[in-house]
């Protein structure tokens, strides 16, 4: 498109669209059941990698600017060999985690206004499954329709979210919890990292920015203010409602209402009317982050396929749509029904910390050619890595099977993508 026709305000709305969707909604009481009052804190450390990761994206997406996004990234670090096929198969399979990871957070909200069956986990189960269909549906029907639900959804969004952090504000000043904001109530420095790092997937979404790039005015001035501007908001932002969170709500009552955190805390000060409205923007959010991610995925499996780093058949069309659509929400399906949330969120922040720690190396590797300040591209890579180290440290603790489902995924990523390049030979 040689028209360019994204602003500044266009882009960082992409980016916060892509970081408030349903990820606070999903991970929230996560954070919490690890952090306890430091969760704010557990939240900016998350948030100090996601700003350094930024910076690096803003370099590379200056020198590559592409729809594919990470995927020419990784491409330009690598060239396209099975090193950057695993990766890019990886960025794929974490879409899919992502989706699944929203699709949960909407089955866990959704029986809180909707009953079906009258069995609350039959109910979430139903409305798992209900949102990932109609999405594909929308994804299938039109493209600007998908578009149009995003630009309202944004708007919608950060409009209740905003004043649910007034309302929170106001009401804390009567709170008898804000005692668990102290010091004496936080865990211990590892576990306010590790929670940290379980929660990242919630800032993922800057990365949804590099797919835009190509079509953003003045691209020089607005590339690193789209990025930087749109993770600062959304750090200032999830601090803000992680402090209102621990200091509104006993952590029982947290921890008993941990997948529908947020609801919960707007009862006590606007009652049964506070936790509907919190229940509408969190099925919202999470339906429009699915809606996004389907087509952001689909468009990843296609480019990935393109550049022979997928079978060529990912490249075919159903319904005049990538057939990785299909493939995806089938895959979302399975994932989101049988997989349990802490699973799914611990799955997707590997995958992403990995493939961050992979970008900010590329643009550590090439700073002079890039423009860009070495020290923060090599913190950015080492912050990446030790917090991946972290994550898995404290899963092996915590639960093995978490470590081996991580392992499994990456190590089948690059499994498949060596099978592939031993017998499939390149198109054109």
């Amino acid at each position: 498109m040689s028209d360019k026709q994204i602003d500044l305000k266009g882009a960082i709305a992409i980016g916060i669209g892509g970081m408030v969707g349903g990820g606070i909604f999903a991970v929230l009481g996560l954070a919490i059941s690890l952090a306890k009052g430091a969760t704010p804190v557990a939240f900016l450390i998350a948030g100090i990698i996601a700003i350094f990761t930024a910076y690096s994206y803003s370099k590379l997406s200056l020198a590559y600017p592409d729809t594919g996004g990470t995927v020419r990234f990784i491409n330009e670090g690598f060239g396209k060999g099975v090193l950057s096929g695993g990766l890019n198969n990886l960025l794929w399979i974490s879409y899919i985690i992502m989706l699944a990871l929203y699709a949960s957070a909407f089955g866990s909200y959704a029986p809180n206004l909707i009953t079906i069956t009258g069995d609350t986990t039959i109910d979430t189960h139903i409305c798992i499954s209900a949102v990932v269909i109609i999405a594909t549906i929308i994804n299938y029907a039109s493209a600007k329709l998908v578009s149009a639900i995003e630009s309202y959804a944004v708007i919608i969004k950060l409009i209740i979210l905003l004043g649910f952090i007034a309302v929170g504000i106001y009401g804390m000043n009567s709170s008898a919890n804000l005692e668990q904001l102290d010091p004496s109530n936080w865990e211990g420095t590892f576990q306010i990292i590790t929670g940290g790092m379980v929660i990242f997937v919630a800032y993922e979404g800057f990365e949804l920015i590099a797919n835009a790039v190509s079509d953003l005015k003045d691209p020089e001035k607005n590339i690193p203010r789209a990025y930087m501007i749109s993770v600062l908001f959304v750090v200032a932002l999830y601090i803000t409602i992680a402090i209102i969170t621990v200091g509104s709500l006993p952590f029982d009552q947290i921890k008993e209402a941990k997948d529908y955190v947020l609801s919960e805390v707007a009862k006590p000060t606007l009652g049964q009317a506070g936790f509907t409205i919190m229940t509408i923007a969190a099925l919202i959010s999470t339906f429009s982050a699915i809606n996004a991610t389907l087509y952001g995925g689909a468009r990843v499996s296609y480019k990935v396929a393109e550049d022979d780093e997928l079978p060529h058949e990912f490249t075919f069309k159903f319904w005049n749509h990538p057939i990785g659509l299909l493939i995806i929400a089938v895959a979302t399906l399975l994932l989101a029904n049988l997989a349990p949330l802490e699973s799914i969120s611990t799955s997707g922040s590997a995958g992403f910390l990995l493939l961050f720690a992979v970008v900010n190396y590329i643009a550590f590797k090439q700073h002079k050619k890039l423009n860009a300040n070495k020290i923060i591209t090599l913190l950015g890579t080492i912050l990446c890595v030790v917090a991946l180290v972290m994550l898995i440290i404290q899963q092996s603790q915590s639960s093995l099977s978490g470590v081996i489902i991580i392992a499994s995924i990456i190590a089948a990523c690059f499994i498949m993508e060596y099978w592939y390049k031993r017998t499939e030979k390149p198109t054109s």
